[in-house]
């Protein structure tokens, strides 16, 4: 049985000695646009509820957080990488001034089927386990709101707490990553709250 963080209290703690979280995005951190359409300058991207304390207090515990997004967008010319890069400099500066940092972005520029690195591939992820060898398969653990999230973290071995988020917006899959995932939650505060104390 998965366990939902409204059953946390009848669960063993499935994420002992975790100290990489690595995080998605747009439907994680802030909310996610109808599907077609894109976030690619700071005007359009709005922090969902409680995101910046959530990451505080990540940070307050002593765990790294790292953004691995699937930004398609820019392979769509929706967008480009440099504002890509902006608006992720905006949301440190957004950040910063809660107290809350982001340790890295990792973000994937390319259309379906171009690359390893576009989510449910690993590149990114192995990009990051390269630029921060402490982190490990043992003490990383992966949050998002895809199925693709939760199948990249099954093909590295990593546990991952999915995200139901909101329905509207819900990408296809939300059940086989409810399946896949080694717990699920209705956000990323929840997730915190209940998983990475």
């Amino acid at each position: 049985m998965i366990p939902h963080a409204d059953d946390f209290h009848r669960v063993t703690h499935p994420l002992h000695g975790i100290q990489y979280v690595f995080l998605d995005r747009d439907g994680v951190i802030n909310r996610k646009a109808p599907e077609g359409q894109y976030i690619g300058r700071w005007r359009d991207f709005h922090l969902l509820p409680g995101v910046e304390e959530a990451i505080a207090a990540l940070n307050r515990s002593g765990l790294r957080v790292i953004v691995i997004t699937n930004q398609r967008g820019v392979a769509l010319g929706r967008y480009t990488r440099a504002d890509v890069e902006a608006l992720h400099d905006r949301l440190r500066e957004h950040l910063a001034s809660h107290g809350a940092r982001i340790d890295a972005f990792y973000y994937c520029p390319h259309d379906r089927n171009q690359c390893d690195c576009r989510k449910p591939g690993t590149g990114l992820f192995e990009q990051a386990f390269r630029d921060f060898p402490e982190a490990s398969r043992a003490n990383s653990v992966v949050i998002g709101d895809s199925i693709s999230d939760i199948e990249a973290a099954r093909r590295l071995g990593l546990p991952a707490i999915f995200i139901e988020g909101d329905p509207e917006t819900r990408k296809p899959g939300a059940a086989q990553a409810t399946t896949l995932a080694d717990a699920v939650c209705a956000s990323l505060p929840e997730a915190v709250r209940a998983f990475l104390p």
